[in-house]
């Protein structure tokens, strides 16, 4: 029994950078994205949380192996080995994507409070971020990590609450091994919105830059930029960490919509613009409990999710304008590292104090983030294959094959997108 308990102690250990990336990308507006699709479609996108898993294994296991060996985040990688002014063209459009993502989510948050316990929503909102800034700025890193890692775990709640509604499990079985893809513009448009919140373009900053936040807390390197002694020991562990991430994201993400096709959809609700509203709904349908669960997920996640955007924003920015940088860093040395971060955090709910409708502009941080991770695939696959940048680890030929058919997936996908906006 001593040596079982060791052994989960070491693998708890080894969870980092990959599973905090993977349980970050189920924020509260990719709940609200898979809430939808649940809503509208049924099982239908089950096969959606399947066949993203390699794709989004690939591309991260990628991100992190150039952080690892290089002593690099992405976004310095790509300054010192490719162009500067491209990097510039990419950090903006990611700092866009970013803060009306961290508006969105602050936005659910509060307005889930609300539902959940009653009151205001401004003081909720403003609550919210105050903790969040607080928390990541003050927090010492190993802690801090700590404290990201075990939040991602609120997102079983959203597996508890699909086994407390009945489900057709045959339907869900056959919905995942074989698509039923409609060549409609509501489906096609919805499986965008769906790869776009699952494949995100700042999953690739943080993964990057948190693998060279353990080097240095690890006293491996001594800042960012320096080149540690990576081994392969140290490239297994990452690409267990990784897979770990990933597969949880997807399962969450299955779940979700597991959960409001078997209530939603088949009550016939399928107009569900945000999680809160699914949650709503849920009550009537499936009991309190359900209600209750799927509520205190979006919660607990946003406030794991929030200071991963607000940090790969800071990440990015810092490495394109070459100033220090880090969250193992406290404010003083790491000044205008943590003023991105609240920036970013203050203009995301500056949006809701505003009364901007957070459900559109989510719509348009989609298009965002597809559009810009489609060249960053790109960039990120010819990184993860230049030996200047990873030494002898470069890309397989199995992740490599995936990773160049999720870049043309998400081409095509784009193309289909501005097709229909130009229509």
């Amino acid at each position: 029994m001593a040596k079982l308990r060791q052994k989960i102690r070491d693998m708890l250990r080894k969870i980092g950078p990959g599973f905090i990336t993977g349980a970050a990308d189920d924020d509260p507006s990719g709940i609200a994205t898979y809430s939808m699709a649940g809503a509208q479609f049924g099982y239908k996108m089950n096969w959606m949380s399947l066949f993203l898993i390699p794709a989004m294994i690939a591309i991260q296991e990628m991100c992190g192996r150039i952080g690892l060996v290089s002593g690099m985040g992405l976004a310095g990688a790509i300054k010192k080995y490719r162009s500067i002014k491209w990097l510039w063209a990419a950090v903006s459009l990611l700092l866009v994507a970013n803060i009306i993502n961290i508006g969105a989510d602050l936005g659910i948050m509060a307005a889930s409070l609300v539902m959940v316990a009653g009151g205001n929503f401004f003081v909720y909102l403003l609550v919210i971020t105050l903790i969040i800034l607080i928390v990541e700025i003050v927090v010492p890193y190993r802690k801090y990590v700590r404290y990201l890692k075990w939040l991602g775990l609120t997102l079983f709640a959203y597996v508890a609450t699909a086994f407390l509604v009945k489900q057709d499990w045959w339907s869900v079985l056959g919905y995942m091994v074989l698509p039923r893809i409609e060549f409609n513009m509501h489906y096609i448009t919805m499986m965008i919105g769906f790869v776009g919140t699952t494949i995100s373009p700042y999953l690739f900053f943080w993964q990057s830059s948190e693998e060279v936040e353990e080097d240095i807390a690890k006293s491996k390197i001594s800042d960012f930029g320096a080149q540690p002694d990576t081994s392969m020991k140290d490239i297994e562990v990452m690409r267990w960490d990784t897979k770990i991430g990933m597969i949880f994201s997807n399962m969450i993400s299955f779940f979700i919509i597991l959960t409001t096709a078997a209530t939603l959809h088949n009550q016939g609700i399928f107009d569900i613009e945000s999680p809160q509203q699914a949650a709503m709904a849920l009550k009537p349908l499936a009991g309190d409990y359900a209600y209750l669960l799927f509520a205190v997920g979006i919660i607990g996640i946003g406030l794991q999710a929030i200071p991963v955007l607000a940090g790969s924003s800071a990440y990015a920015v810092s490495d394109a304008l070459g100033i220090k940088e880090g969250l193992a860093k406290k404010f003083t040395k790491a000044k205008g590292f943590y003023l991105v971060i609240i920036a970013s955090v203050l203009v995301g709910m500056l949006m809701n104090l505003l009364g901007i409708n957070t459900i559109k502009a989510l719509y348009y941080a989609a298009i965002v983030n597809g559009v810009v991770s489609v060249p960053l695939i790109w960039v990120i696959i010819s990184l993860a294959d230049d030996a200047r940048v990873v030494g002898k680890y470069r890309n397989g030929k199995v992740g490599k094959l995936v990773a160049w058919i999720t870049l043309v997936f998400m081409a095509g996908s784009v193309l289909i997108l501005f097709g229909s906006i130009f229509d």
